[in-house]
């Protein structure tokens, strides 16, 4: 366990200028708060805020950050309070340990709703203060450290799920990816044990070799540079667990095809020499011309700045080079910590401040997005971008995300640039609007004040502001159909009942109406009719409480609304609105099975149509169709699913894995087998299982057959 003594040194070092008696102070309190408390390891509970502070001071963290690593926890778990905090260390360190008991203390409904709100309210904190995520993700690293210590696999999973999910990618957006390594590796090994495990085995099983390997080049390297009277530091580095599993998988790969497990930095003193070195790398050996990034000429979101290429060594191997600064490298470990300028002012310069505003774009996009599983996609797009530079007409530069297209980079210009766009040049030339940006090109979008955006754009483009604007034309079309469709099927209806609608519109009991079913006004009520959400009927009961005759006809009208009334009893499994005589479907897209969040989609005239809920094409429909259903647990059903088995060919690998199918409870539908050239077998299966953990438990036990490399679901 770290000391406070130790941390009092490591700050001393680089704020020796600071007074450290806050951090003292911190201690003791801290110490007190805690005093007979223990953490699940059987530690005293005092050791996890030392190893916080202790994370903070390792990456040079300010006294006051310090100090709020000590404290973090006292709100939440001890009789301490805010005005106790205040008076004792100052409105500084009472704000950011309030932020962290605030992104502590989140309960909600489901997985999802949970999942979203905290990403919200972590970006939110971040644009207040980073110095309130900085202590959370040293909360959640130390966390993982001691997870072997939660006696509960569920626990487990779900707290490395949630740590892949979230604060993963907010360490790699942030830039620090020391803490973004450690995080994805450890959850990585508590996710997939078993892939874990054959991975390090693997690394291990010819790891004295690498090594020895990895001095050759570094000597050789070294030699070469000290010829051309550059000083430099060169590393070799393994890539992380997690890194390799990923791309084995992305990109069907085995482990021996992974040529970059192996890595070298070179590290210098000034940018001219990175470009010098970069140039007798390419003297040396034949560079790869795909593989070379600049990312010091063109620096990541998050401030990493290095020279990445890879060249054909003297074997014929791959070699993978980054060349930095050892300020650029100082970055690349501590990301926004590198740069910390809280001192005097208590901001961040300039620079930062613009390097960092991805932050407050995010939330500007998402402030109107309440759709958890809408909001989830979107920021992992903005939490995962790999970078396209695209150039203006007038030659200033914006940056994309990979994959972008002209409509994403109109709507980067202007919201009405993107909604009025009608084509795109490229480079001078006519090009489709779903054509894929590159580095480099010039984009020039053509636009007319009498186009709108179309649906099918929802197909192409990954910009969130775009995704956001068009889904919000869209929504505004919709609402004017349904608003008027709603008004037309109202007035039929109450006019049956001899209900002059018009006049109840304006009389309390609609407005009584209105709050009975959540809306916030008559226009949202009205519409919701259009939408086949909820029928004239229902509105009829509720301003005139006849209850009597008009349930059974209310069933029949909404059935009419969102599709035909089955004859024979529909296939089971799925209810709707706790209406069991609706004609359902299931989405192809994603085959949801029972114990997977679903959601259902109204067609009017086809029924209701299910998908997961984070369903790539569940996402881009209407909120405003969607509808609230449930599995029926009462009900057992088998569903098909496809799967993917990745291996390599030996005799009998397909009857033994037809029979593990069989011999695990699942029917096969169908399979489709394809054999590479380099002796790698592709197998497609559709099976039918019973629900979420029938389809766990035969992905599992088909992970065992001999010379069975992975097994992935289709998504």
């Amino acid at each position: 366990m770290i000391r406070i003594n130790d941390i009092l040194d490591k700050v001393a070092k680089y704020h020796p200028e600071d007074g450290l008696d806050i951090i003292d102070r911190a201690y003791i309190y801290s110490a007190k708060a805690h005093a007979g408390q223990v953490r699940l390891s059987g530690e005293p509970y005092l050791s996890h805020p030392l190893e916080v502070a202790g994370m903070l001071a390792d990456i040079k963290l300010d006294t006051i950050s310090v100090a709020s690593a000590l404290l973090h926890d006292v709100l939440e778990d001890t009789e301490a309070t805010e005005e106790e905090i205040e008076k004792i260390f100052g409105p500084e360190v009472l704000h950011i340990v309030a932020g962290v008991t605030k992104l502590s203390k989140l309960n909600f409904s489901s997985a999802q709703v949970r999942e979203a709100e905290s990403i919200r309210k972590m970006l939110l904190a971040m644009s207040n203060d980073i110095r309130v995520i900085l202590i959370k993700l040293a909360d959640r690293l130390h966390n993982m450290r001691t997870l072997q210590f939660h006696k509960s696999e569920e626990k487990r999973r779900k707290i490395a799920q949630e740590t892949l999910d979230i604060y993963a990618p907010i360490a790699s957006r942030l830039g620090i990816y020391k803490v973004k390594n450690e995080l994805e590796n450890t959850a990585f090994k508590y996710l997939h044990p078993d892939e874990y495990n054959n991975l390090v085995n693997m690394v291990n099983r010819d790891k004295e070799q690498r090594e020895k390997y990895i001095e050759t080049v570094k000597t050789f390297i070294k030699k070469k540079l000290n010829e051309n009277n550059l000083e430099c530091e060169v590393l070799g580095r393994y890539k992380h667990f997690h890194s390799i599993h990923h791309k084995m998988i992305s990109q069907n790969l085995a482990f021996e095809e992974i040529y970059d497990i192996i890595a070298f930095r070179i590290i210098l003193d000034t940018i001219s020499q990175c470009y010098e070195v970069l140039g007798l790398l390419h003297a040396l050996w034949k560079p790869i011309d795909i593989k070379f990034k600049d990312y010091i000429g063109r620096p990541k979101p998050n401030m990493y700045q290095s020279l990445h290429t890879t060249v054909i060594g003297p074997y014929g191997e791959r070699i993978e080079f980054q060349i930095r600064t050892r300020e650029m490298d100082k970055v690349a470990k501590s990301g926004i910590a590198a740069h910390w300028s809280y001192k005097e002012g208590k901001h961040f310069d300039k620079k930062i401040t613009n390097a960092y505003s991805w932050i407050k774009n995010i939330i500007e996009n998402q402030v109107n997005v309440r759709d958890p599983n809408e909001f989830l996609e979107n920021v992992r797009l903005d939490l995962f971008p790999d970078e396209v530079y695209i150039f203006t007409p007038n030659g200033d530069i914006k940056s994309l995300p990979k994959g972008a297209t002209p409509i994403d980079f109109a709507y980067l210009i202007h919201t009405e640039v993107g909604n009025q766009c009608v084509g795109a040049k490229i480079n001078g030339r006519m090009v489709p609007l779903k054509s894929v940006l590159k580095t480099g090109n010039t984009v020039e979008i053509i636009t007319s004040k009498k186009h709108h955006p179309s649906k099918d754009w929802l197909n192409f483009v990954i910009t969130v502001k775009a995704r956001s604007r068009i889904r919000q034309w869209i929504k505004i079309q919709e609402k004017e159909r349904s608003l008027s469709l709603g008004r037309e099927m109202c007035d039929k209806a109450f006019r049956k009942y001899n209900l002059n609608f018009n006049s109840l519109l304006k009389k309390e009991e609609m407005k009584q109406a209105v709050n009975h079913f959540g809306f916030k006004n008559v226009e949202d009520l009205i519409a919701s009719v259009g939408y086949g959400k909820i029928t004239p009927l229902q509105i009829i009961r509720t301003v005139t409480r006849q209850t009597e005759t008009l349930a059974d006809e209310e069933s029949s009208l909404l059935n009419k609304i969102i599709g035909r009334v089955k004859k024979k009893k529909p296939k089971p499994g799925v209810t709707v609105k706790g209406i069991d005589d609706v004609l359902l479907k299931f989405g192809k897209c994603c085959m949801p099975v029972p114990g997977e969040p679903i959601t259902g989609y109204i067609t009017r005239g086809f029924g209701v149509t299910i998908h997961r809920v984070n369903c790539v094409n569940a996402l881009k429909m209407s909120p405003e169709r969607q509808i609230e259903v449930e599995w029926n647990i009462e009900v057992e059903e088998t569903y098909p699913v496809k799967i993917l088995v990745h291996s390599f060919d030996r005799v009998g690998l397909m009857a033994d894995m037809a029979a593990n199918i069989t011999k695990n409870g699942a029917n096969i539908n169908s399979v489709i087998s394809n054999t590479r050239d380099d002796g790698s077998v592709e197998s497609s299966f559709t099976i039918f299982v019973k629900n979420a953990e029938h389809l766990k438990k035969v992905l599992k036990e088909l992970k065992k057959i001999k010379m069975v490399h992975d097994v992935i679901r289709i998504k």
